[in-house]
């Protein structure tokens, strides 16, 4: 009776502790939406899945997040059923009420737009945070050439259809296809080109964050106005705020995201293909006490941005100072910041060759001021906080002018930050809790779970089997052995010591050669 009540007091502290684990997970007001990539690349061109010790192993396509999930609510209204928030399928301001999704604004339009807006009953929406609009991109999009002419029907934006209005630029209004940007209500608090006020938007047709003019800019007489869609939002008013916390081992976690990151850079630049490698390394060094980190997608990076910070202005990267961040000689010679790698593939018309980057420092481009004057000026085109692209591989010297519209600077050997944690997962790791009859085994039950330090795995065979019993952590990788060989039928029984693994979630895994089955166990120490 003694030993039965200490057991169930035991129980009960475990359950506790797995709830509050779990409330925390759960709780997180800024749930990083996954960036839809499936497909590997190598350098230029599509690859087969890759494995542990491949060339392009630990790329986007080789983690599955928080996958996009949308509600449609048949009132014009979209909900994002991870993030929380509650978007217009469209905009407009006509009798009807709702919102034509292709009448474009300028800025100031777009703010004074919003008291007066009123879709499916609501009245409390607001222009979106660039960390919200951003919530909303897809890497599963296609990134087409500006000057592209013709029919669109082919292209993919990097914004669901299935369940958001989108337009491409209008050619007949003297449009390129890519001018499909939206606004966000984030301002950038330095300036760009010749001190133009800047305002951040997302471009779904292109897949990137840049800085835009939100007053008019030019010569006198012939001043340009911008003007980019816009969508409204409402609810989960957290979303986009970080909550860092200094975990004094070199690594930072967001609780806001569940995130967990290096505090430090990689302190040099690498191409892609370096860093993928690079980043193994480190595994391989079990760095910082961890052999899971990975190269974060897009989405994840940009979500460390601090959009109140900019070079120009705080004399910082944009992010917070709880990180160290690694000065470089820009373009210029000039001191300033680096663009970060992510692990997230920029697919265009011409293959994959691109990777997505994200800007801590300027955004920088080579202007041709005057135009068609052969003079060249470096400036922060698109801000700090920018997301924009650059080749996998190759020599920046080939681009002595930059590419694109704006002459954006082409690097090619950017910085690394490692992640690791968060709601990522290799692959798709689900538990298999059902009893399944007809199989060669099934497992009974795993206890203590939670436990703090050895637990017990209790498992039935029908008959006799070949089989493997391992451990994986959160990210998909094998952390431990437990069983490969020959086992009877019947009861059997293996216990998994965790040694020196940190607190977590993991999972154990029976496979035999036809079936496997998974069950979720919780580690606290």
């Amino acid at each position: 009776m003694i030993k039965m009540g200490r057991r169930m007091r035991q129980h009960k502290i475990y359950t506790v502790l797995l709830l509050i684990i779990a409330q925390a997970v759960y709780t997180q007001p800024y749930k990083i939406v996954d960036t839809d990539q499936s497909t590997y690349y190598d350098n230029i061109n599509e690859i087969a899945p890759q494995v542990e010790g491949d060339t392009f192993y630990g790329q986007d396509a080789q983690f599955q997040g928080l996958q996009p999930s949308y509600t449609n609510n048949n009132d014009g209204t979209i909900t994002d059923n991870i993030t929380g928030l509650i978007w217009t399928r469209s905009i407009d301001t006509n009798e009807d009420g709702f919102i034509d999704a292709y009448d474009k604004m300028t800025y100031d339009e777009a703010v004074a737009s919003v008291s007066s807006v009123n879709v499916a009953g609501y009245t409390d929406w607001r222009l979106p945070s660039i960390k919200e609009l951003y919530s909303l991109i897809l890497f599963s999009g296609i990134d087409p050439p500006p000057t592209m002419d013709g029919d669109t029907d082919e292209l993919t934006p990097f914004i669901d259809t299935d369940y958001f209005e989108f337009e491409y630029g209008d050619e007949t209004a003297d449009e390129r296809i890519i001018d499909a940007q939206y606004w966000s209500s984030t301002e950038y608090v330095g300036t760009t080109m010749n001190g133009d006020e800047t305002t951040f938007g997302v471009n779904f047709a292109d897949g990137r964050i840049k800085g835009y003019p939100s007053e008019p800019v030019g010569p006198p007489g012939q001043e340009f106005t911008m003007k980019s869609f816009v969508r409204y939002v409402r609810g989960n008013q957290e979303y986009g705020v970080n909550d860092f916390e200094d975990n004094d081992d070199g690594t930072i976690t967001d609780n806001a995201t569940g995130l967990i990151w290096s505090q430090n850079d990689s302190e040099l630049g690498l191409n892609w293909e370096e860093a993928l490698t690079w980043i193994q390394q480190k595994n391989t060094e079990n760095y910082l006490g961890y052999n899971d980190w990975r190269l974060p997608n897009a989405k994840e990076l940009q979500s460390l941005i601090d959009y109140s910070r900019a070079p120009s202005i705080t004399n910082s990267a944009a992010i917070d100072p709880i990180f160290i961040c690694s000065v470089i000689t820009d373009q210029s010679g000039q001191n300033n910041y680096p663009f970060y790698w992510t692990g997230t593939t920029h697919v265009n018309t011409q293959g994959g060759g691109s990777a997505a980057y994200v800007c801590f420092g300027e955004s920088l481009g080579w202007m041709e001021m005057p135009p068609n004057s052969g003079n060249y000026q470096l400036l922060d085109v698109h801000g700090a906080g920018a997301q924009r692209s650059d080749p996998k591989q190759g020599d920046p010297n080939d681009w002595p002018n930059g590419n694109g519209p704006q002459g954006d600077v082409i690097r090619i050997y950017n910085y690394v930050r490692l992640v690791r944690g968060g709601q990522t997962s290799m692959g798709s790791i689900e538990e298999n809790t059902d009893y399944r009859m007809n199989v060669p085994f099934n497992i009974n039950v795993i206890y203590p779970n939670p436990f703090n330090a050895t637990t017990t795995i209790e498992f039935n065979l029908s008959e006799p089997s070949e089989l493997s019993i391992s451990v994986i952590d959160i990210a998909g990788q094998e952390v431990d052995k437990l069983f490969q060989g020959f086992r009877t039928s019947g009861l059997s029984q293996i216990s998994w010591n965790a040694g020196f693994n940190p607190s977590g979630v993991y999972f154990i895994k029976i496979s035999s050669e036809d079936m496997s089955q998974i069950r979720k166990v919780m580690l606290l120490k």
